[in-house]
């Protein structure tokens, strides 16, 4: 027996950290069997037929402030995005409504949302020709609900998943674009199988325990469950069981269910936005990660989460820089 399985053996179950056998990549366990196209298509299928009641997410909430105008496109839709007086989001056409100015060019004075070109004052109750659309800030992410690009029965609030109590979790948000349409990133995050093979670096010992059949009728048992450990290096990692689910057509989440972080979840939501110079789709991909835990030691950490969250945006980013040229594949591959 060598040291490190002694090591092993001796470990105490209630570590959060394991110690990881090294293992080549090329002698993993294949998964190309288990990842049935079928069942992936079947599931982001399903995901498509929720309603979203035409909410978009817009934004990290924090990239909206009181001081500036925050500019940004949802599809072919130009918007604006401010904080009014009481820190309530604004969000509205982003032209102005007199020649046509970028309002993300003007200046926010006092809630007051003044245009460049020849100060037209827009606030919170709208101002001539230009009214605020449906927005709702659910404390980490900004949305925009528009009904005539979502084209489905409005409701008054976005679909969101259950989050981990805001006073006892940490949230950072990341986000990437890419050249793809938001159901390539829905797919991507509906097959767990390449998650090992695609991100070494990042997970080992994924294992799908339980994956819904393509005719599966209740929502309840629409969802993949999966046993990984997330590597902390070549040597150590952090076992966990997570659940993928879809509450509406642009969201993805996992959620831990056992293990280290019980409750953290992370929601990929897929936002279309105007098509490339070269005519093809382009998504953006905001990525929020609330992580929880009911360690004592996870009070310290909430200490010093200004320091926690780049280094959270930063995990996030790496999985997706691999994970766009996924999506991107696909979106490819039905071009040609």
């Amino acid at each position: 027996m060598s040291l490190l399985d002694a090591l092993r053996a001796r470990w105490p179950d209630s570590a959060p950290v394991r110690p990881l056998a090294r293992q080549s990549w090329s002698r993993q366990r294949p998964t190309y069997r288990e990842a049935k196209p079928e069942v992936i298509a079947a599931a982001a299928a399903r995901a498509a037929a929720r309603p979203s009641g035409n909410w978009f997410v817009l934004a990290a909430s924090a990239d909206i402030r009181a001081d500036r105008p925050f500019g940004t496109h949802v599809g072919p839709v130009e918007l604006v995005a401010f904080r009014d007086p009481g820190g309530g989001l604004v969000v509205g056409p982003g032209a102005c409504p007199h020649l046509g100015a970028p309002l993300a060019a003007g200046r926010v004075e006092c809630g007051t949302l003044l245009c460049r070109w020849h100060g037209l004052p827009l606030g919170r109750d709208g101002g001539p020709g230009w009214s605020p659309l449906p927005a709702h800030d659910d404390g980490v992410l900004a949305w925009v609900r528009l009904d005539e690009l979502g084209g489905e029965q409005p409701l008054p609030a976005p679909v969101l998943p259950r989050r981990p109590d805001p006073a006892a979790a940490i949230a950072a948000v990341a986000k990437a674009t890419g050249a793809c349409e938001p159901h390539d990133i829905i797919a991507n995050r509906l097959d767990p199988w390449h998650g090992s093979w695609f991100h070494p670096y990042a997970f080992a010992r994924l294992t799908v325990e339980q994956a819904p059949a393509v005719d599966v009728v209740n929502e309840s048992d629409d969802r993949f469950l999966v046993d990984v450990t997330y590597a902390l290096g070549s040597r150590l990692g952090v076992p966990v069981r997570a659940e993928f689910h879809c509450p509406e057509p642009r969201t993805v989440v996992m959620r831990i269910t056992e293990g280290e972080g019980l409750g953290s979840v992370v929601e990929t939501h897929a936002t279309p936005l105007p098509a490339g110079r070269d005519g093809h789709a382009r998504t953006a991909v905001t990525e929020a990660v609330i992580a929880t835990s009911d360690r004592p030691g996870f009070a310290t950490a909430g200490r010093i989460a200004p320091l926690l969250r780049p280094l959270m945006r930063w995990g996030a980013a790496r999985l997706w820089r691999d994970d766009l040229a996924y999506a991107e594949r696909r979106y490819a591959l039905r071009q040609t």
